[in-house]
């Protein structure tokens, strides 16, 4: 076999590993899954009301539901990543990754296992979110069909840049709790974007901080491809974040994974 059938071969070997110990232990997921659908839930039939006056000048919940989905969509990412972090640790300080390196195991599959399936559970909470959020009223008859894929590959983009990240952190902690921590500023970030009020409404020595990250361009231009709305330059900052993040996680973690241990 080639090489590079050799490295499809055993990244399908550690993906089906990943997804075989996400299946057999789902409390972690469910857990972080848990935090994006509780917020929809108290910001829509609690604040919803207060807030969507505050954006629109009239009560409408229903206008604040579609405001409000987009950003906690990719919230949804930032938390499901945080537990490819934890089982990135794991893997490192339980021993198993020594075991790989004196196997006949091609060295760039263990992260690229983990990497997909973490992509691939990113997706699949989104949808469940998402689920929720159409149940509760959110609804989106001015977008094309065309702008549903680009938002899905948004998604899908943004949950692979999160990702690289998540796995460098999961490589330079020591343990899991660790990696928890160092990654909570994924789930920490979309609470100081425009998820839940406009930038403009924010204090103005605010502004730059909710401005200036990769969540709000990202949120911009998911709520209007939603939406049907324009999204003007947010399109390229948003795509821009997402390659540079997912190039910067892809060097660290691949020269943090090949440094051979001390």
């Amino acid at each position: 076999m080639s090489s590079l059938a050799l490295a499809v071969r055993d990244s399908n070997t550690m993906l089906r590993r990943n997804l075989l110990h996400a299946r057999r232990y789902p409390s972690l997921t469910l857990n972080l899954l848990l935090t994006p659908i509780m917020l929809l839930l108290l910001f829509v039939y609690i604040l919803g009301d207060t807030l969507s006056a505050g954006i629109s000048g009239a009560p409408d919940r229903s206008k604040y539901i579609a405001y409000l989905l987009p950003g906690l969509l990719l919230m949804t990412v930032g938390s499901t990543v945080i537990g490819t972090a934890v089982s990135v640790s794991n893997d490192m300080t339980e021993g198993i990754i020594a075991r790989f390196r004196t196997m006949a195991v091609h060295r760039g599959s263990v992260l690229v296992g983990h990497v997909v399936g973490s992509v691939l559970q990113s997706v699949a909470s989104v949808v469940l979110v998402g689920a929720v959020g159409v149940a509760i009223g959110f609804r989106s008859t001015d977008a094309t069909v065309v702008e549903w894929l680009a938002a899905f590959g948004l998604l899908a983009l943004f949950a692979l840049a999160l990702t690289w990240i998540a796995v460098g952190m999961g490589l330079v902690s020591p343990n899991a709790e660790a990696a928890s921590n160092n990654a909570m500023p994924l789930i920490l970030l979309p609470l100081l974007s425009s998820a839940f009020v406009p930038v403009d409404a924010m204090p103005g020595w605010f502004q730059p901080i909710a401005e200036y990250q990769p969540f709000t361009p990202a949120i911009e231009t998911l709520r209007g491809l939603l939406l049907g709305t324009g999204i003007g330059h947010n399109g390229w900052l948003a795509v821009g974040w997402c390659v540079g993040l997912a190039v910067l996680g892809y060097f660290w973690s691949t020269s943090k994974f090949n440094r051979d241990p001390k």
